[in-house]
């Protein structure tokens, strides 16, 4: 049995003792130190309805959780606004739509079936802060309820956001849903019998498209690994090549992911959902810019382009941002740190090398519906198969492994040495240690795991071979410093 706590919420396998398991009174607890500090974060006037979405995935435990998660806020004397079915996605913008004051989307995404989580939301339906989270953790932890009377309990409101959240998605500038259309391009889509199976096949009709569904009966039974990387999509890969179609889509259970297979049966690769729209989007910004007479590397803020990834993510991202003449920053790992990066830089499109396309003429948070939608309008244009589409985009391979270090401070001096060891190439410290060498195009990243002890070392290199052997080295260092 596990539950982890973070700042973005909690998660957990579902049964077994209070503290070691996502339990109800875990869930309970939760929910409460989510409304008692709703108040303190959005001070309102006395006599002020607080009111907050709740949204899940199709798990099992969903039912069971949106229970008693939706009676906690209602005893908390806060209204509740039930999506029911939703994506993640789509509970982040009806925050927005409904005018809530936040959020509580219940979903463990690519975890397995055992797992539920709590992820919560602020008023633009964004993750809470670092310092928000860690309020709401350190009110759980205390146990102190007072929950409302009975004339002041809140009430429930069931709204389903699905086709306004797909209205959005069709009303983007760069959505060419005529131009998709015109193409009739056929698909097949994996949607782990999850909320994607509700959601993207409606998305995929309004924009014309023939799709073909292959585990998209919301059950929560997860037809396998929901996790959408290669090693879990074979039944896809196979489809896609027998039902002739110019691509397959796959999604992770709660929809924030996205990962496409060729029109051959091989995977797009999951790093480069972000990277291919990204170009899309800047070869639009660099044509514009072109009908003022500039120019993007002429162009100056706010109207030079900028894109951000975490340090974890593909430097093909980078390349493809200066081939425009765009600016390409990076943030540490997590959501929460990439969507604060763009909104500080006003970036015009960023996200994470998992699959998460973050779009802010949308909102943002990760979105597959928009990352399909941005995609199948990129391919539209271009007029080549998916398989061409990725040969234009910078070759690059990433190798993950990781090294059992189990003392904090022992992981402190490995981290620290490398930048000793390596202070001749170019160093990033904001997440662990990111070595890069700008000669050769590879990169290093170290950092210490939040949840197991262990540091993950990811590498990237032009090639598979020499990522994995610059990630060896690499070890081979951290085991000598370790002695």
């Amino acid at each position: 049995m596990t539950l982890i706590k973070s700042i973005s919420g909690i998660r957990g396998t579902i049964g077994g003792v209070p503290g070691n398991a996502l339990t109800p009174i875990d869930i309970v607890k939760f929910t409460y130190a989510y409304c008692e500090k709703l108040r303190t974060r959005l001070p309102k006037p006395e006599g002020y309805r607080y009111k907050v979405v709740v949204g899940k995935d199709a798990r099992l435990s969903g039912e069971m959780v949106e229970n008693l998660v939706c009676g906690t806020i209602v005893a908390c004397g806060v209204d509740v606004v039930r999506c029911g079915f939703a994506s993640t996605p789509t509970t982040e913008l009806a925050v927005r739509f409904s005018g809530a004051d936040g959020g509580i989307i219940l979903t463990a995404s690519h975890n397995p079936r055992q797992w539920n989580a709590l992820k919560l939301l602020n008023e633009r339906g964004e993750f809470l802060s670092a310092a928000e989270g860690q309020e709401i953790l350190d009110c759980a932890e205390k146990e102190d309820f007072n929950f409302c009377e009975v004339d002041s309990l809140g009430t429930i409101e069931d709204h389903d956001f699905t086709d306004e959240h797909i209205d959005s998605v069709l009303a983007l500038e760069a959505v060419d849903v005529p131009a998709i259309k015109n193409a009739h391009f056929k698909v097949v889509l994996d949607a782990i019998n999850s909320v994607g199976g509700i959601i993207m096949p409606r998305l995929l009709s309004r924009l014309g498209v023939e799709c073909i569904g292959l585990n998209c009966d919301p059950t929560g039974d997860f037809a396998h690994n929901p996790e959408p990387l290669p090693a879990n999509l074979v039944d896809l890969c196979s489809r896609v090549v027998s039902e002739k179609a110019d691509l397959g889509i796959s999604v992770d259970p709660d929809v924030d992911r996205l990962a496409f297979i060729c029109e051959d049966g091989k995977p797009f690769v999951e790093e480069y959902t972000l990277v291919s729209v990204a170009d899309y989007l800047l070869e639009r910004a660099a044509a514009k810019a072109g009908e003022q007479g500039i120019t993007l590397e002429q162009a100056t803020a706010p109207y030079k382009p900028v894109t951000c990834s975490n340090l974890s993510s593909s430097r093909a991202l980078r390349d493809v941002t200066e081939k425009w003449g765009g600016e390409y920053k990076a943030s540490a790992v997590g959501e929460v740190n990439v969507t604060t990066l763009m909104h500080k830089e006003m970036a015009i499109i960023g996200g994470e090398g998992n699959g998460g396309v973050i779009y802010p003429a949308s909102h943002c948070g990760r979105d597959a519906m928009v990352g399909v939608a941005l995609f199948l309008s990129s391919l539209a244009h271009k007029k080549v198969s998916v398989s061409a589409l990725k040969a234009t985009l910078p070759a690059y391979f990433i190798a993950k492994n990781r090294l059992e270090v189990s003392d904090k401070a022992l992981i402190d001096k490995i981290l620290s040495q490398l930048k000793v060891i390596y202070a001749s190439e170019n160093i990033n410290d904001i997440d662990g240690v990111k070595i890069s060498f700008e000669e050769s195009r590879e990169w290093v990243h170290l950092r210490r795991s939040n949840t197991e002890p262990i540091i993950r070392i990811y590498a990237e290199a032009p090639t598979q071979e020499r990522a994995e052997k610059l990630a060896e080295d690499v070890i081979a260092v951290a085991r000598g410093i370790i002695g």
